[in-house]
């Protein structure tokens, strides 16, 4: 039985369900990502679109600039403005970066590596054995082997190697 895990904004006009697990859980502490969610780091658990599927209002989608100069589309709740998910132009529409803090259960979702830590806040302490990388990596050095082969799949549909 895949796991089934449920969010949405504040005001709960936009719902969500996302069906098993995430492909990998980021916590980002680059500049932009502090300065976008106006905190330390943000917490994103990444999911196949297909794999979410709509429960209540569909959100609105609002072009923003990113670090990488390719811009990035944030879904967000068109009554209360929180940020449900974004999509990256390095993974198009195929990949949702689920804001962790909007799952009714976001302990579901603690990270499996934290990026962008040469930017991180130095009153942050990561737990010991955390794993870390001064800036990105190499997901076939960190994904799961079930992360990598979904990966692999999610690319070929989208008629990429």
């Amino acid at each position: 039985m895949e796991e089934i895990l449920e969010g949405g904004c504040t005001c709960r006009q936009v719902r969500y369900r996302l069906t098993g697990r995430p492909l990998i859980v980021h916590a980002c502490h680059c500049r932009w990502c502090q300065r976008e969610t106006g905190t330390a780091h943000a917490l994103n658990a990444m999911y196949e679109a297909d794999r979410m599927e709509h429960l209540g209002a569909e959100p609105e989608i609002v072009d923003t600039p990113s670090a990488s100069g390719k811009g990035q589309r944030i879904a967000r709740c068109p009554v209360c403005k929180v940020a449900v998910w974004s999509n990256y132009a390095g993974s198009g529409s195929a990949v949702r970066f689920v804001r962790v803090g909007t799952l009714d259960d976001p302990d579901a979702c603690p990270p499996d590596i934290h990026i962008f830590t040469s930017s991180k806040q130095p009153w942050v302490t990561l737990p010991p054995g955390a794993r870390n990388v001064p800036e990105f990596y190499s997901p076939k050095e960190v994904w799961s082997p079930e992360s990598l082969e979904r990966r692999r799949i999610m690319r070929e549909k989208a008629g990429r190697n």
